[in-house]
């Protein structure tokens, strides 16, 4: 693992699974800066590692290689600024992994020769299994540009785009994704209960299939396709409820929420681009 200086401005959630995911891929906890106005939240994540804590942010990037910027879209621009300084005297890396908040609307707050590197993760990376979508401008070079995989891959698998604009896609398949999931499970509990199952034998069970079938598709040599047709005897029961699931557009509503997720992900870029104006 790099030994390079690491300054995450906020200390939520997203904030916290980074750092744990640094701290166990053997990042020393003295390169590991944080920044946040909420004393509490700094503490929390000081029980991760002994990593250094500021309230202020300029003072917290003044070492700083890379800066990951984990703010909501609302005050991104206010978090940019304060760090625009120390980030063009060190030509530090900026990540961010703020939804919307596109590069050229960062560009305009820290100058056009600023490295960033726009990120979308999803939740899964609190427990070190995300799925995260990266996009670098033209200023990132080739070191930085393994550096930000790197940091990023410490919580979870990483994909780079080719085009900024491909992130709105990114967006609505797995950083919206695990919503899905969960809304399918819960149609899944609710049709168990329905049946008359207990709820609380018909949460583990829809738990532990959505985990096991996951990992099949994850540790399966054959496409999800094939797996399907494995399940699928002809004349039984799963072949019943998926030509129901066919029958019924499944695959249609799927691909019509996927899409007004990317539509609404390219309107907050646009919203981004609106503020720099």
């Amino acid at each position: 693992m790099t030994k390079a200086v690491i300054t995450l401005i906020g200390a939520g959630n997203m904030a916290a699974s980074i750092i744990g995911g640094l701290l166990e891929s053997g990042h020393p906890a003295a390169n590991l800066h944080a920044a946040d106005p909420a004393a509490e939240s700094l503490a929390n994540l000081r029980k991760l590692g002994a990593i250094a804590v500021y309230s202020d942010n300029a003072a917290a990037c003044a070492e700083a290689d890379v800066v990951i910027v984990a703010v909501k879209p609302q005050v991104m621009r206010e978090a940019l600024q304060s760090i625009a300084a120390p980030v063009r005297a060190r030509r530090a890396l900026v990540i961010s992994i703020a939804a919307g908040t596109t590069i050229a609307s960062m560009e305009a707050v820290l100058g056009d020769g600023a490295a960033i590197v726009r990120c979308m993760p999803n939740t899964p990376a609190l427990l070190g299994v995300g799925a995260s979508g990266l996009y670098a401008n033209s200023q990132v070079d080739a070191d930085q540009h393994a550096l930000a995989g790197t940091i990023l891959g410490a919580v979870g698998l990483i994909e780079w785009v080719p085009e900024e604009a491909l992130l709105d896609a990114v967006t609505a398949l797995s950083g919206s994704g695990p919503a899905y999931f969960f809304l399918f499970m819960e149609a899944m509990i609710n049709a168990g209960c329905s049946m008359g199952l207990s709820r609380d034998c018909a949460t583990v069970m829809a738990r532990q299939t959505a985990l096991g079938a996951a990992r099949m598709a994850l540790e399966s040599d054959v496409d999800l396709a094939e797996l399907r047709r494995r399940v699928t005897s002809p004349g039984g029961t799963t072949e019943r409820a998926v030509e129901c699931f066919e029958r019924e557009g499944l695959r249609d509503l799927v691909t019509h929420a996927m899409t007004a997720a990317q539509q609404r992900a390219a309107e907050m870029g646009a919203e981004s681009e609106q503020e720099r104006v």
